[in-house]
């Protein structure tokens, strides 16, 4: 039998991390987000903190950057992390069917055996702000600023490992506005959803 995977793609700050768990708390099944970093910290020797900022985050010329800053396997330290993940995100649809957040999911398994629903969380930034400072705190910067950074390394970093532009509709089954439908609404029709399938 064919698994069933639910890959969640968000926009900061737009509750697709929430989402994810709420919906694999509503199908009994696994949600694997921070694990994926834990274990790409294992495999690969880097901190998780660094795993974290570069994981999914990139400055748009920042992967050219790095492919001077060879690791320790002899490719750049992007390229490693990367292959990890990537790796990784294949093992974890194997096991069973689950949900997973982020790490650009949605493009490492489009070719896997394996029954895809690739859903995308995205919100107004008005609802974005308000939740990054609920969720994170206050910080100098001020939330737009943060949010409109964090937007452009995660596009630059999905746009350059997969060539397709973050956040296009054409790329995902379904696209959700969470501050129009609320987050619970979304983890409800995604579950609907996987059920139908």
């Amino acid at each position: 039998m064919t698994n069933k995977i639910i890959t969640i793609s968000r926009q900061f700050g737009s509750g697709g991390r929430t989402v994810g768990k709420l919906v694999a708390e509503k199908l009994g099944i696994p949600c694997y987000d921070s694990q994926i970093i834990s274990e790409i910290a294992k495999k690969s020797g880097f901190a998780e903190e660094y795993i974290k900022e570069n994981g999914e985050y990139m400055e748009s010329s920042g992967f050219f950057a790095s492919l001077g800053n060879v690791g320790y396997y002899g490719q750049s330290n992007q390229l490693t992390i990367w292959s990890e993940q990537c790796r990784i995100i294949k093992e974890l649809a194997e096991k069973g069917n689950c949900v997973i957040v982020g790490r650009c999911a949605d493009y490492v398994l489009k070719d896997a055996d394996v029954s895809l629903l690739k859903t995308f969380i995205y919100a107004d930034m008005d609802f974005r702000a308000k939740r990054i400072v609920e969720q994170y705190g206050e910080s100098n910067i001020n939330p737009e600023k943060r949010l409109k950074d964090k937007d452009k390394k995660r596009a630059a970093y999905y746009e350059i490992y997969t060539d397709q532009k973050f956040g296009n509709p054409l790329n995902y089954d379904l696209c959700l506005k969470s501050s129009s439908l609320s987050v619970e609404r979304c983890a409800d029709i995604i579950a609907e959803e996987y059920n139908r399938k």
